[in-house]
């Protein structure tokens, strides 16, 4: 926690200091909505198999694991090439509309908050719940805690939404040479804005009271000299333009979508690429779809191991699918440590020896910003409008961002601020045959460098005097936005395809060679995504899907 003040020369100066009651209130409500669920290892209260279950056989010619950003990717472009696809999703469908209540609130948070193996804490402190496929699991080992979505659509139905496009320099720093940016600036990125229906905060939403927070942050970067750019995000304003007009109950003018936006309006993968998807009769979508185990036969053809669950997580039947082709889109933390088990079980001879490397978080950073002069609001409005891209140094490149939090009762002068970047840092992940789990090991020192050289003093120069930074970081070592463990160049090629191993997919954030570029990962994910299905639909359908 760095409190910001004027030093004797009237430079910022960072010192330590205490919070308030309305401070750590804000903390609270923040650390809940960004997340840090868990500060240890544990398993909650799930339920696991039942002595005697039913067992059913399957055969297709390809299965998806995952439907978040590289699973909707997948599965609409090879429907659409004519290829039939079962898309296996563990968490439930969330859908939502004009004041529903579909998602819980970060300020009163219930089961649906948990997914029914994750440790039962939120902001360190006990959650009794019963067991559910709830929307997050919290992934602990002792030096990082990982933050991954559950649900159609995956990261995509919590994610604040912010669509970023890195710039060319910055991208051909960090990624594959053979990956032409040209292609990437003029047909996937903007293939993606499209399907996502991107677009940016209109300015007379900006004006209304709601949004005073976010005219007060776009002061602050100005003043600090800092570049400012309002954010992309995949979101129809219409919708919060509705609710200041009192048409709808508050969610994005309120903060109140931290943890998935109720009204609709947001264009997560769900309502997007899968939704096109079904309307080509091709995909058949199994939620409550959990992936087991994962293996290749002698035959060459790839075997999934599924435990089809109910809502609260007890197993109702196992599954067994074989296919041809396998296409791995589980997010960075799920594909990896299938991956890497696989290996270590002997389950899928052969895998890369690099398989398990070059994972990153994204350099994550998220603050609370208070300030007892600022008038922030009890109500802020959001998700997200503006962010100060700080890309001019490739090498150390990194965004801050203003996000909303929940609704509280008071205004208690506080807000959040985000922040993401580039870092050579990168984790491994090791096998542990006792607990026969696959977890990421993150050095100590993880991200230091451009955190505590260029993140956090642009953050205090942000905030300005008399400010105070909580880094929720600092309370427990996290991250929203795993990247890498199977990387392209490295384990995969440019397209995905796992090395030496035929009809075996990498489609999602395992992919990315551990950053993304300073910007949120979901919109590259998605690009990489779309450039590797346009090579496999040209390449690999009728050889070998």
């Amino acid at each position: 926690m760095s409190a910001v003040s004027r030093s004797a020369e009237g430079r910022p100066a960072v010192s330590r200091s205490g919070l308030s009651r309305r401070g750590f209130l804000a903390g609270a409500a923040t650390a809940g909505a960004a997340g840090v669920i868990a500060t240890a290892t544990g398993v909650g209260p799930g339920y696991g198999a039942p002595a005697r279950v039913r067992t059913t056989r399957e055969d297709h010619r390809v299965v998806v694991i995952g439907s978040g950003f590289g699973g909707g990717v997948a599965a609409l472009r090879l429907t659409q090439a004519g290829v039939p696809v079962v898309l296996l999703e563990r968490g439930r469908r969330w859908a939502t509309g004009p004041n529903a209540t579909t998602f819980p609130s970060a300020t009163n948070p219930d089961k649906r908050i948990l997914w029914h193996r994750s440790t039962p804490q939120v902001f360190g402190r006990p959650l009794a719940v019963d067991p559910y496929v709830g929307l997050f699991e919290s992934i602990a080992t002792p030096t990082m805690t990982t933050m991954v979505a559950a649900g159609l659509g995956g990261g995509s139905l919590v994610y604040q939404g912010m669509t970023l496009k890195p710039i060319e320099s910055v991208f051909t720093s960090h990624f594959p040479s053979g990956i032409d940016w040209h292609a990437m600036d003029t047909v996937y990125y903007p293939r993606v804005e499209k399907m996502l229906g991107v677009a940016t905060a209109p300015d007379a939403l900006i004006r209304t009271p709601n949004y005073r927070v976010v005219r007060e942050f776009a002061a602050h970067v100005r003043k600090a000299g800092l570049p400012l750019q309002k954010i992309p995000m995949p979101i129809d304003w219409n919708y919060a333009l509705a609710e200041i007009a009192g048409k709808m109950k508050p969610a994005y003018t309120n903060g109140d979508g931290a943890i998935g936006v109720n009204n609709g309006g947001k264009h997560s993968v769900d309502v997007t690429y899968i939704a096109a998807v079904e309307k080509t009769g091709r995909l058949d979508v199994r939620t409550l779809h959990e992936v087991t185990d994962i293996r290749r036969e002698r035959n060459g053809k790839w075997t999934v191991h599924v435990d089809r669950t109910d809502e609260s997580g007890r197993v109702l039947e196992q599954k067994i699918l074989t296919a041809g082709a396998l296409i791995m889109a589980a997010g960075s933390m799920g594909t990896t440590k299938m991956l890497v088990r696989a290996r270590a079980t002997g389950a899928i001879p052969d895998l890369p020896d690099t398989l398990g490397t070059g994972w990153g978080t994204n350099a994550d950073r998220i603050y609370v910003w208070n300030n007892p002069a600022a008038q922030f609001g009890a109500a802020q409005g959001g998700p997200v409008v503006y962010g100060s891209p700080n890309w001019s140094d490739p090498a150390n490149a990194f965004t801050i961002i203003q996000a909303s939090i929940p609704p509280l009762p008071v205004d208690t002068h506080s807000t959040m601020m985000v922040a993401y970047g580039v870092s050579a840092a990168r984790g491994h992940f090791v096998y542990d045959s006792a607990r026969d789990e696959a977890s990421v090991q993150w050095p100590h020192e993880g991200d230091s460098r451009i955190q505590n050289r260029y993140i956090h003093p642009t953050a205090v120069k942000i905030a300005g005097p008399g400010s105070t930074l909580l880094d929720t970081n600092g309370v427990v070592p996290s991250t929203w936005h795993p990247v890498g463990g199977a990387n392209m160049g490295v384990a995969c090629d440019l397209d995905g395809r796992v090395k030496g191993q035929r009809g075996l997919y990498v489609v999602d954030g395992a992919l990315m060679p551990g950053n993304s570029a300073a910007c949120n990962p979901s919109m590259t994910i998605a690009a990489i995504a779309e450039r590797a299905l346009d090579n496999i639909v040209a390449r690999d359908i009728g050889s070998i899907i």
